[in-house]
């Protein structure tokens, strides 16, 4: 075993023994100076393909100036040029200790990347930055009829400037967002996205610079932030979302425990093509105490084209800018059937540019349009990139003969299991579960409290083409509590694939999907609705109207279904007034018992 020591003088003492295959040991000591430099280059040293390294507790910073750089691909995520903290490729095992220290970081940073590594084990580390690549501002004064907004921005711990009318930020290292783009309203009573806000879009013609702090943006708006709220942006589409403080690409058997992000530049975790994986005891969000309100500036949590078993247990998940977990695989568009055995495939949306969609010995399903669903199945010869959109494909076996080009590709081989439990995910944008894989998935024992739909299933081949019809899902004993409280009409679990026209509507897509012994409180009516399923029982659960909050929409019907087979409602207790219950088409009228329900008198 090879030991390395990282003293406060900066010098390596290594203690090196002759084993073969050994485990190589760095431990590095405390200092209060930028670290990246003698972390990179412990890591580049390493001459084993096990490696581990162990923290002094302490408080560690961490600079882009002496950073490795290199161009990433990373799956919905602006590809490009990174500076990158800690990059681990092609290691037998890697550990690292962190012992409850913190990692801060400045600037544009991508603190983790893996790939093609195993045995992953990385603990007790909290993540943050020094200054928040967000803007944050209260919300003083609206004038809709003049087409104006007043703001005083929030200045300690946070970086903007104001010049010739207009506010950019960061303003970090020569880097500014020059639109406030994304930008969302929340309550500072409870950090939550606020009641019945709208998400904005903020590019303000000229900015105009009053007095005591204050600021008036002039900008026609189609909705307008309510007073009190605290808004929160995050920059122009195209690069607000930098790099994950996480990214694990082709790897197996991952385990992150007790590691909390309380900011980055993009989605808290992110796998792709990664095998076995745990996020425990840990989580996404903000300092409690911190007038803070983005912890990461997309998903808290995204699997890309996994496979093995995912487990997320006892985490709390806020303040993230989309969704709490997005599990899915990718859909291709054929572009060209070149012969019997191969294609050119398209990546469609641009954030999955450069994504590896298959390989050799992999299978997939060729889904062809009209009907959704899963057909003929062929496994993988060879891959040839041809560029980050584009690659051809040769499989084993013939191609069916009735292939064309707009008919898509699912990958059939790497899909995961999928169970969280023991988790808050709140306070946040969008929704807190978006599921789609068609193995197991399990949701129980959590709590939830949602800005949009509680739970989603949606595939689609539509903008993301993420794929993933289930087929065998359980949620169960979860609390749901003052959830869809943005300006949605939607309910709270939704289960709605996202199809372009050139799909069939009425074919079922999503199957065997079981929702039962969990607790609804809601002010809202809409509990579910569900198109295109076959197989939906919902039994078992309470739902209590609560009065805590304001109704956003006029009454709605509780449950609706559309294009669905052998639905079950049964068994469940309902306290409130609502008298909308049950909306249905005839086609999902036909499939449909309900019965035994306590409260829903049809």
């Amino acid at each position: 075993m090879k030991y390395y020591s990282i003293k406060l003088c900066g010098l390596l003492f290594f203690i090196i023994s002759s084993l073969s295959n050994a485990t190589e040991v760095i431990t590095i000591n405390h200092e209060h100076s930028d670290i990246t430099s003698k972390v990179r280059e412990a890591i580049e040293n390493v001459t084993e393909k096990d490696i581990k390294i162990v923290f002094e507790k302490g408080v560690y910073t961490f600079l882009p100036d002496y950073a490795l750089s290199r161009h990433s691909f990373i799956t919905n995520h602006g590809n490009g040029y990174k500076r990158v903290a800690f990059r681990f490729e092609g290691f037998d095992s890697v550990t690292i200790e962190g012992n409850g220290s913190e990692f801060i970081f400045h600037g544009r940073m991508a603190p983790f990347q893996f790939e093609d590594c195993g045995n992953i084990k990385v603990s007790g580390i909290t993540i943050d930055w020094d200054i928040p690549l967000i803007f944050q501002a209260e919300v003083l004064k609206v004038d809709e009829n003049n087409g104006w907004f007043d703001l005083r921005p929030l200045k300690e711990g946070y970086s903007w400037k104001f010049k010739d009318n207009h506010i950019s930020f960061p303003d970090i290292d020569g880097f500014n967002f020059h639109e406030f783009g994304h930008t969302h309203c929340f309550d500072p009573k409870t950090k939550s996205t606020f009641h019945g806000a709208n998400g904005l879009h903020l590019n303000p013609n000229r900015v105009e610079k009053l007095s005591n702090g204050t600021y008036r943006f002039h900008e026609k708006l189609k909705h307008y932030p309510p007073v009190g709220c605290i808004v929160a942006a995050k920059g122009e589409k195209e690069l607000n979302r930098y790099a994950p403080a996480f990214q694990t690409q082709n790897c197996k058997n991952v385990n992150y425990d007790k590691i909390i992000i309380h900011h980055a530049l993009g989605m808290g975790f992110l796998f792709e093509r990664t095998e076995n994986i745990t996020i425990s005891n840990g989580g996404v969000y903000t300092r409690d105490g911190s007038d803070r309100y983005i912890s990461s500036t997309a998903d808290a949590t995204h699997f890309a084209n996994c496979k093995g078993d995912i487990l997320i247990e006892n985490c709390r998940i806020e303040g993230m800018l989309d969704d709490g977990t997005n599990v899915h695989g990718t859909y291709v568009k054929v572009d060209k059937v070149v012969n019997e055995n191969t294609v050119i495939v398209e990546l469609h949306h641009f954030e999955q540019a450069g994504f590896q969609f298959a390989d050799s010995g992999d299978e997939v399903w060729f889904v062809q349009k009209p009907n959704p669903n899963r057909g003929e199945v062929n496994t993988v010869k060879s891959v040839k990139f041809i560029n980050d959109t584009f690659s051809k494909i040769t499989f084993k076996e013939v191609i069916p003969t009735t292939l064309k080009k707009g008919d898509i590709l699912e990958n059939k081989t790497w899909n995961p299991n999928y169970t969280i439990r023991g988790c808050k995910i709140s306070k946040h944008r969008a929704r807190n579960l978006m599921l789609k894989t068609p193995l197991k998935i399990v949701v129980e024992g959590n709590y939830f409290s949602s800005d949009m739909s509680a739970i989603g299933f949606r595939g689609e081949t539509y903008n993301w083409y993420e794929s993933g019809a289930v087929q065998d899902v359980v949620i169960r004993n979860n609390h749901f509590e003052y959830c869809v409280h943005g300006n949605h009409d939607l309910p709270v679990l939704w289960i709605s694939p996202k199809l372009n026209r050139s799909f069939d509507r009425t074919i079922t897509y999503d199957r065997n999907i079981v929702f039962e012994d969990n607790i609804i409180e809601t002010f809202g009516d809409r509990i579910v609705t569900a198109e295109q399923v076959d197989g939906l029982i919902f039994r078992n659960n309470t739902i209590k109207q609560t009065d805590n909050a304001k109704k956003i929409h006029n009454s709605k019907p509780m449950f609706e279904f559309k294009n669905c087979k052998n639905v079950i409602v049964s068994g469940n207790r309902y306290i409130g007034a609502n008298t909308q219950i049950l909306k249905t088409d005839k086609a999902s009228e036909t499939h449909l018992k309900f019965k035994r329900n306590k409260g829903l008198k049809l």
